[in-house]
């Protein structure tokens, strides 16, 4: 099965899909079960880059209350990052000073066994928010981790899932103006997932050769398309991290203004578009995911399209495959500006079923093949001009409910 499935993120030209628990050039991964999970499993993984020039970007959560890791990692020198050390079992969240060392600690030991600096170690964790990650299982993971390292992120990509159905990795053969470079991406993410980020973690590695700065414009430039549209539940996670590394082990060059740059760029968009994509459809029950386009002035568009995306009402429907567009306008009419006449067109996978705010269809019935689909589309067109953005979700399904409802139990 082709690793780009939905038609929201289409394969560039020049991109071969490989392996997809492949690595590229300089690149090593291992995993090792250290009893943080239940039942037990991998749940600590190390990656590294073993290029000493290797120059990295990173994105994290937005929320106010964050983990300890996220902390530790954005004191860490993020344009020099050469390993990462990511666990499940616990998100190291509300631990005070004892999850703060044992995050700092984590750099420490993974740096002394990779023979490099503390500060060139990223660290995150995921779980339950607010119990105690158990330090020394944590770190003799690190350890067995590091022993298992190995030119493959099979063990790693299988030990940083939670809720996932399945681990969410790919790897692609680029070709650029001066040769091919490899480029890779291992995520997770099924829950706690809100615009601005999910409970998610994606970690991205690239043999290409160029500066941090323009690995952080392209970390940018293309979390923002992805990872930043994407909603389950409207839950800004504490623990959102996304770090990519380039290393520049190919020889390929990537200058900035190339048509190389431009390459790797539509590269690695389509790839975090499909993992974050996949996280949605992933979404603790899911099974439809929705894409909704919103038109109109620029201050408006952004509100309207997070309402709608995490709308229950529109989300159950979704569900259910019931083509109940009224509640679509209802969510859009909750944070449009009052007085300011709300009159939009409304398409369902291409067809008009509202126009200048009439329904312009016999019955409900007629739209019932539209919304069958793993994938349906609305666009919601407003007053105004300037503006369009676009959110991709997940439907609300009963064993969301039930999966939540026992987490900790």
């Amino acid at each position: 099965m082709s690793f780009f499935r939905s038609r929201w993120a289409q394969k560039p030209d020049r991109v071969t899909e490989l392996e997809p628990t492949g690595l590229p050039l300089g690149f090593r991964a291992g995993a090792a079960v250290a009893g943080l999970r239940q039942p037990e499993g991998l749940d600590v993984g190390v990656l590294v880059s073993d290029e000493p020039d290797t120059v990295s970007a990173a994105r994290f959560t937005t929320n106010a209350r964050v983990g300890a890791p996220v902390v530790a990692s954005r004191e860490a020198d993020l344009e020099r990052l050469r390993a990462v050390v990511a666990n499940v079992g616990g998100s190291n969240t509300g631990d005070g000073q004892r999850g703060l060392e044992t995050a700092y600690q984590t750099q420490v030991l993974a740096a002394e066994l990779l023979g490099i600096d503390a500060s060139q170690v990223g660290v995150a964790s995921t779980g339950v928010i607010g119990t105690e990650l158990p330090r020394e299982k944590l770190l003799g993971g690190v350890a067995g981790a590091v022993d298992a390292l190995a030119g493959d992120a099979g063990g790693f990509s299988e030990a940083i899932i939670t809720s996932d159905r399945a681990p969410k990795r790919a790897c692609l053969s680029v070709e650029l103006s001066d040769g091919t470079v490899k480029l890779a991406a291992q995520a997770k993410g099924a829950g706690m997932i809100s615009p601005r980020y999910a409970t998610m973690f994606c970690f991205v590695q690239t043999d290409a050769a160029m500066s941090a700065e323009t690995v952080d414009l392209l970390t940018g430039v293309t979390v923002k398309r992805s990872f930043d549209r994407i909603t389950v539940d409207g839950q800004l996670s504490t623990s959102d991290t996304v770090f990519v590394l380039a290393n520049g082990a190919s020889g390929v060059p990537v200058e900035p203004r190339t048509e190389s740059e431009l390459r790797l760029g539509e590269a690695l968009d389509a790839l975090l578009r499909q993992l974050a994509l996949e996280i949605v459809s992933d979404g603790e029950g899911a099974k439809r995911i929705g894409r909704i386009v919103v038109r109109g002035s620029d201050d408006v568009v952004e509100p309207v399209a997070r309402a709608v995306a995490n709308s229950n009402l529109v989300k159950t429907a979704l569900y259910g495959g019931d083509p109940n567009f009224g509640r679509i306008l209802q969510a859009a009419g909750m944070v449009y500006p009052p007085g300011d006449g709300f009159v939009a067109d409304l398409e369902i996978e291409g067809r008009l079923v509202v126009s200048a705010g009439e329904a312009v269809i016999d019955s409900l019935a007629e739209l019932a093949p539209l919304v069958q689909g793993e994938e349906v589309e609305y666009t919601l067109t407003l007053p105004g001009s300037g503006g369009e953005t676009e959110v991709f979700f997940s439907d609300l399904s009963p064993e969301y409910v039930h999966f939540n409802a026992e987490y900790t139990t």
